[in-house]
């Protein structure tokens, strides 16, 4: 069995995003497969892993540029005889480039965007300075991991990256199959927050104070939900999520307009299960939405912009991904009512294959690893 180390700069155990949960769960079955270590910040609860996990770096910002871990990894390293290191993100490429120095070992960088991209995208000023960073990271990587092809074609056209070295990981789901219980998720979804058998369910999901997350939320309840209260149908929808600011008083203003706001759940795919609809109406951020992947795996359609779409695969997503032009919210809403009317159709299984995470990690068994 192989041995690997990886970097994760931040707690991710218990998960409470979409991107700790891709970290979670990817490691969950890397581990299954590869005795894996993880060095990490002292705040996961390594209770929850099933790999070891060294809680070796500082919980401040300075954990970046740490100049001891050299040394200390350099030691593991060596003492442990691992076969390659994973990288997440491009962050730590100036010790990433040291320890390769040292060791030799075989050096993965795992990007969930063209980071740049994403931090341009939600305004940062510095973007240009991480851009420069980020490419020269990945070309001095000996294996790429991608979570999209649309970033990968990016780094191979525009970077020089070799694409042999290159694999695609999406975020993945542990279902592989059409999901049996979604009436009776339907059925304890309406029971428990007071909703009629005849109302459809629109749903929203994410961490709810993360910018492009917010938007989202803001253009649900200014945009969408005005046009929805103006149509002839029944529905309520549902905010699932941890982290709405304060100043939105957990939507108390909207529980009359047909919103409800149910906080983080631990049964996220009920939800997903008895959701009608998925609403993805996010307009930056980039990288692929890790709710959407979920959502259609228990079987929702979701209706999307394109900027949330990115990533997705189409053609496999079939009849379950609706994409509508960014900041036309009349026609959203058209799909919207379109969907929750017609009957729902299942989820392809072409598209358990491509997402579901054994799968997934097969594939980087038998390329990269």
């Amino acid at each position: 069995m192989k041995k690997v180390l990886a970097i994760a700069p931040y707690s991710y155990l218990p998960y409470f995003s979409g991107g700790q949960k891709f970290i979670a769960k990817f490691y969950e079955y890397l581990g299954r497969e590869v005795d894996l270590t993880v060095i990490s910040v002292a705040n996961n609860d390594a209770a929850l892993a099933t790999y070891k996990i060294i809680p070796l770096l500082k919980a401040g910002f300075s954990r970046y540029y740490d100049l001891s871990l050299t040394a200390k990894l350099a030691e593991l390293i060596n003492k442990e005889k691992y076969d390659a290191i994973i990288w997440e993100h491009p962050y730590y490429g100036w010790l990433a480039k040291k320890i390769k120095k040292r060791t030799g070992i075989k050096t993965i960088i795992h990007t969930h965007n063209i980071e740049y991209q994403r931090f341009r995208s939600v305004g940062k000023w510095w973007w240009p300075v991480l851009r420069t960073y980020e490419r020269k990271c990945l070309q001095r990587a000996d294996g790429i991991l991608f979570i999209t092809p649309e970033d990968r074609d990016f780094a191979v056209s525009k970077w020089n990256i070799k694409k042999e070295n290159t694999i695609i990981v999406p975020f993945g789901v542990d279902i592989d199959h059409y999901p049996p219980d979604k009436m009776e998720s339907k059925n304890a979804i309406c029971q428990k927050h007071g909703i009629g058998d005849d109302e459809k369910i629109i749903l929203f999901n994410g961490l709810l104070n993360y910018k492009p997350n917010l938007d989202a939320i803001n253009i649900i309840l200014k945009e969408i939900n005005p046009r929805l209260l103006r149509q002839d149908i029944k529905f309520k929808i549902i905010i699932c999520g941890k982290g709405l600011p304060q100043e939105l008083s957990e939507l108390k203003e909207y529980a009359g307009k047909n919103i409800i706001y149910a906080g983080f759940v631990d049964d996220i795919e009920t939800y997903f299960k008895a959701a009608d609809v998925f609403l993805n109406p996010v307009q930056s951020g980039g990288g692929i939405k890790t709710k959407m992947v979920e959502a259609i795996a228990f079987n929702a359609t979701v209706v999307s912009t394109q900027a949330g779409a990115a990533g997705m695969d189409r053609n496999i997503s079939g009849p379950k991904l609706v994409v509508v032009n960014d900041n036309d919210w009349s026609a959203f809403v058209e799909e919207i009512l379109r969907v929750a009317k017609e009957p729902s159709q299942p989820t392809p299984t072409a598209y358990y294959k491509e997402y579901g995470w054994t799968n997934i990690i097969d594939r980087l068994m038998t390329t990269i690893l």
